[in-house]
């Protein structure tokens, strides 16, 4: 990824792990001029193990741009409290009020992408996790089932829920996808029940799509696997 042409540029960055003394994920958030060389400072860091940056298509991202994205970046990781930030300090930088909006659709966007490539750190934590009602959808895969429904921070698989005992091959072409049903099973989410896996508790997870994508134990298209009992896919209701 590093060898493409874009890690040149500049733009924003999150280095996201374990960290080591609690185990609990760790982010940071960083920008640059040049990914690229940046990230070349970083090698000495140990608790990540996975980079994902942001530019612009237009290379039209300033030293105070980036900054300013930085601190934003920074101030919603740790307001979200679903990672330990391991920045020192916060950054940021003062635009004018049009460039300010300009970032703010940026950042939309980052938010809007991150649950896709399986980080959920920029998530808001949910008020509460039984808020206003929302149609049941079903999740199948070799006749095991799933239940849940849209929340106001992403899908909620509810308790009872069954997902793949086995991970597909495509799961190995995502590590966030190992790693985050990993992570379900050693905190109990997830426990192994003869041939399937169960759900302990009501489980919230950014998207549709990465909800899916544990259950089916490798990527999915949430849009298309959750149904009603209909049989209509999310897409179908969310186009009606």
């Amino acid at each position: 990824m590093l060898g493409r042409d874009e890690a040149q540029n500049s733009g924003v960055y999150f280095l996201t792990g374990s960290d080591p003394e609690s185990g609990k994920n760790a982010v940071y958030v960083g920008e640059a001029e040049s990914i690229r060389d940046r990230l070349k400072s970083h090698l000495e860091k140990d608790f990540w193990n996975h980079v994902v940056f942001f530019i612009s298509k237009d290379e039209n991202l300033t030293k105070a741009h980036i900054r300013y994205l930085e601190g934003r970046l920074i101030e919603q990781a740790k307001q979200a409290g679903r990672a330990i930030v391991k920045n020192g300090q916060n950054s940021g930088a003062k635009l004018p009020e049009s460039d300010r909006e300009d970032m703010e659709i940026f950042l939309e966007k980052i938010h809007q992408l991150m649950p896709v490539l399986g980080a959920d750190f920029l998530v808001p934590p949910p008020s509460s996790i039984s808020a206003a009602p929302q149609e049941v959808l079903v999740c199948e895969i070799k006749g095991h089932k799933a239940t849940g429904s849209l929340s106001s921070n992403g899908f909620i698989v509810f308790k009872g829920s069954h997902a793949s005992l086995e991970q597909r091959p495509s799961a190995h072409k995502y590590p966030w996808v190992v790693n985050l049903r990993q992570r379900l099973l050693e905190e109990k989410v997830l426990v192994p029940e003869n041939d399937v896996l169960v759900f302990t508790q009501d489980t919230e997870f950014p998207s549709p799509s990465s909800a899916a994508t544990v259950i089916h134990g490798g990527t999915a298209n949430g849009l298309t696997a959750w149904k009603n009992k209909s049989g209509k896919t999310l897409k179908e209701l969310e186009s009606v």
